[in-house]
């Protein structure tokens, strides 16, 4: 017997992109989510190291990028480079409202981001959860989207199960 099963929105894939893409949009629509395994066992869960964004007052949009260009050995779209760069802070603010828990530390100024300098960067602009960003990211997104009255989430499903016979 078939299901049916009526939404506004199919997003297919559940890593980080596929979630965060939910949860923006089922503020204005009815959301599914297709998720080929468990929601935790997609590639974001087992990335490690950090998001590049930049915070600091020492920092620059334009260092940010040039590093990156000079990271890419000239293979880099210069403009995509610009926009990720310019807008990484932003998206950065977005997962921390999320809940994500960054690594912080105490400083003279009280509280603070722990940034780290990874190769290629000129600056202290890494955030990171010790070494499981990726992990740390994964579970808050599909926590709040689990939480969401506008999701519904359907693991270990294929694409190809979309596909019913008449």
């Amino acid at each position: 017997m078939n299901q049916q099963n009526n939404c506004d929105v199919l997003i297919i894939g559940s890593g980080a992109a596929g979630l965060t893409l939910a949860l923006h949009l089922a503020k204005n629509a009815d959301v599914v989510i297709l998720s080929k395994g468990p929601l935790n066992e997609g590639s974001t869960f087992y990335a490690q190291g950090g998001i590049a964004a930049v915070f600091g007052e020492d920092d620059s949009v334009d260092s940010h990028v040039a590093d990156t260009v000079v990271a890419g050995a000239g293979l880099c779209d210069t403009e995509v480079v610009h926009y990720t760069a310019e807008n990484a802070k932003a998206c950065l603010d977005w997962l921390i409202e999320q809940g994500v828990a960054f690594d912080k530390e105490d400083s003279e100024q009280g509280e603070r981001y722990h940034l780290t300098r990874e190769g290629g960067h000129s600056h202290r602009r890494i955030f990171h959860s010790a070494d499981a960003t990726g992990k740390v990211i994964q579970t808050t997104l599909a926590d709040r989207v689990r939480q969401h009255s506008r999701i519904r989430i359907f693991e270990r499903y294929n694409a190809i199960d979309l596909i019913c016979a008449p």
